[in-house]
């Protein structure tokens, strides 16, 4: 699945950008160390942003692409904040075939945002994940800590509403 870049303006601090920065400076001779500060930085950020790439890829001498390449290739990171809600719908066997596209396809219509993106105000992000091990209650989402199973498209907006407020 193609990662989604963020929509939403950068907001990143001073305070977060010092601290990258002293990431950066503490691994900057060490030529394999390159994944270690992007997760690091985006443990700071809790995303890579293309500015948080343009900063890791000047202080660690390298192109940007690179940054961006191993972004997008590997799962853990993420080009997307992540909202106060994060939102899970299982795409496994057993939940895609019970309707869980149809899940998806509310929650877009409702939110706004598709799988890997983030709601303008920050509230809430959407992902769709492989199995998360629940398959006699599929199709199944979770909000947070929260699992809903047994869904149809028609229960989003229910749940949805639990947590606009």
């Amino acid at each position: 699945m193609k990662k989604s870049i963020s929509k939403i303006p950068f907001r990143g601090t001073p305070e977060q950008e010092k601290q990258l920065m002293e990431v950066i400076k503490k691994h900057r001779d060490q030529k394999d160390a390159l994944i270690k500060v992007m997760q690091e930085a985006q443990e700071i950020y809790g995303y890579l942003p293309l500015e948080v790439q343009q900063m890791i890829a000047e202080g660690m001498n390298v192109p940007v692409e690179e940054v961006y390449g191993i972004a997008t290739f590997y799962a853990m990171f993420s080009l997307s904040p992540k909202g106060e809600n994060k939102i899970s719908v299982c795409l496994g066997t057993a939940c895609y075939v019970k309707g869980a596209q149809a899940l998806i396809d509310r929650i877009t219509e409702v939110l706004g945002i598709r799988p890997g993106e983030c709601t303008e105000d920050g509230k809430f992000s959407l992902e769709a994940c492989r199995c998360i091990g629940a398959c006699g209650l599929a199709p199944v989402m979770t909000i947070n800590d929260d699992v809903y199973g047994r869904l149809t498209d028609k229960d989003v907006d229910g749940i949805l509403k639990k947590y606009m407020d």
